[in-house]
């Protein structure tokens, strides 16, 4: 089992080769072709920052993959109500065969993760923004090409990267 909470989870060779296979799969999507290595497969969605573009971006990708998700705002978890991460990380983890968490202290994640039975993605936290920065990667890449020995500017909010 393996969680991406963040970029230095993998490898750089892993990390390109996640985003030419991004590139690949979105090739095939928008060709017609239906892909669904997820079939049967939940994805718990811990929300505890709201976000309409990180939501359908998941939600989206699990129906096209044949899988479904379950979007839990702190009002449907008993974690808005202070019962501790490890107990609802056994809790949903044994319910589900993933699990991506969009929260504020980077903390939480890494306690989730460690008693989830199953992987933890982080969608983003006060310290880390991993998914979006593949995002970001990827379309770098696409639009210009390979970063290798250029100079980039981030504009824009840096907890966002």
């Amino acid at each position: 089992m393996r969680h991406f909470l963040t970029l230095k989870d993998f490898t750089s060779a892993e990390l390109q080769q996640l985003i030419k296979r991004a590139i690949e799969l979105k090739r095939m999507h928008k060709a017609g072709e239906i892909y669904q290595p997820l079939k049967n497969k939940v994805l718990a969605m811990i929300f505890d920052k709201s976000s309409t573009r990180t939501r359908v971006s998941f939600e989206s990708a699990m129906i096209q993959f044949g899988g479904g998700s379950i979007f839990l705002s702190p009002n449907d978890t008993q974690l808005g109500r202070g019962e501790p991460v490890e107990d609802s990380a056994r809790v949903i983890s044994s319910m589900v065969d993933l699990v991506m968490i969009r929260t504020f202290e980077h903390q939480m994640v890494e306690r989730f993760a460690q008693y989830s039975s199953v992987p933890v993605i982080n969608a983003l936290t006060d310290d880390y923004h991993p998914c979006q920065l593949l995002a970001d990667m990827q379309t770098y890449l696409e639009h210009r090409g390979s970063i290798a020995g250029k100079t980039v500017v981030w504009v824009g909010d840096g907890n966002n990267m």
